[in-house]
């Protein structure tokens, strides 16, 4: 029997499709044929995950927090193109509060013959495979959950742990020795620190002794410059996804919020300190399948919420985590300080040109 032409679907942003990335995977090991629709926000990240032979992209008008118009254009465009590679089978991945019918009714309209999803809503005709979800499943798991059961299994000796293509060598962006990466932004604010506490972590592994590097897109180049300082390497607006991942893979330890670096530090197999706000789940969104620790008040009274702004003034979740617990999450991590008391040396830095032309 020949093995099918698969489509893996998964709209949402880059962290969401690197941890789709073992079930995508999966698909791979039993298709002839892998493409992964996403959406704008996720395709740096489509691009990286073994197994893909195409990246196809569509902004869906269900997704995301400006999501774009309704249209029978950009419906047409679809269907066309999805019609005109017959794929015989269909997974899309969801999060486990979304809904996956949308998408199911236009691969069911562009002939897509077989889908499966997770659903809790009644899906009539849209689903072939309406599967469910395990309480409390990491999004990572769920997605693969549905793999298997949609008759996709893992290749042997593949460990089911995130992954990406090999990052390059980025020492000529954070010079030799060992570092510290402090990521300090995030898509959703709620989920980051606030500018003047992430500055005061920089200083603070600074005078311990550590080598720090701030990373951030081309968007937070002010928000890098204000943490970096004096005592930190700035490399915000430097690196695409694809550099992040070298620079993330070269530090012993990343201290970055709930946001796609943090999957992208797994990703590489790079220990993570998690700033993780309870607006989300961690048992659902942690970082998966590397050593990390938790830190941020998971009982705060933003839990749940999926709020995007922290509802509670001074962000306490966050901006409550003491120095003390940020470093030594970095010590038990393996995060190595130098010898001499004091700030390493920075090296020179990314030219003004360099930070320029590209994004995180």
């Amino acid at each position: 029997m020949t093995a099918p032409r698969t489509l893996v679907v998964r709209l949402d942003s880059a962290g969401d499709v690197l941890l789709a990335g073992p079930a995508v995977r999966a698909v791979a090991a039993g298709s002839s044929h892998t493409a992964l629709l996403c959406g704008p926000l996720g395709v740096q990240a489509a691009r990286l995950l073994p197994g893909v032979d195409e990246v196809l992209v569509y902004d869906a008008p269900w997704v995301g927090v400006e999501p774009a118009p309704v249209t029978r254009e950009a419906t047409r465009k679809l269907l066309e193109t999805l019609a005109a590679r017959r794929f015989d089978r269909a997974l899309v991945l969801v999060s486990y509060h979304q809904s996956p019918l949308p998408a199911a009714l236009l691969l069911k309209l562009a002939g897509v013959r077989w889908t499966a999803a997770d659903s809790e809503d009644y899906p009539g005709v849209l689903l072939d495979l309406r599967h469910h979800r395990l309480p409390h499943r990491h999004e990572a798991e769920a997605a693969l959950d549905l793999a298997r059961d949609a008759g996709f299994a893992l290749p042997p000796g593949d460990d089911g742990t995130l992954r990406i293509s090999p990052p390059p060598d980025t020492t000529h962006l954070t010079g030799p020795g060992p570092y510290v990466v402090l990521h300090p932004g995030a898509a959703v604010p709620a989920r980051a620190w606030s500018a003047a506490r992430a500055a005061r972590a920089a200083a603070a592994l600074c005078a311990e002794g550590h080598r720090v590097v701030v990373t951030g897109g081309r968007t937070e180049k002010d928000l890098t410059a204000e943490v970096a300082g004096k005592h930190a390497l700035d490399l915000g607006g430097a690196t695409d996804l694809h550099q992040l991942a070298g620079v993330l893979a070269g530090a012993r330890v990343a201290v970055v919020g709930n946001t796609g670096p943090a999957h992208l530090a797994a990703a590489v197999g790079t220990p993570v300190a998690s700033l993780f706000a309870p607006v989300v789940p961690a048992e659902r969104w942690g970082p998966y399948g590397v050593p990390h620790v938790l830190l941020g008040d998971q009982g705060a009274p933003c839990a749940g919420t999926r709020a995007r702004r922290c509802p509670a003034p001074g962000h306490p979740c966050l901006d409550g985590v003491g120095d003390a617990e940020v470093l030594a999450a970095v010590a038990a991590l393996g995060g190595r300080t130098r010898p001499e008391a004091g700030c390493p040396a920075v090296p020179g830095g990314v030219s003004e040109k360099e930070r320029g032309g590209a994004s995180a």
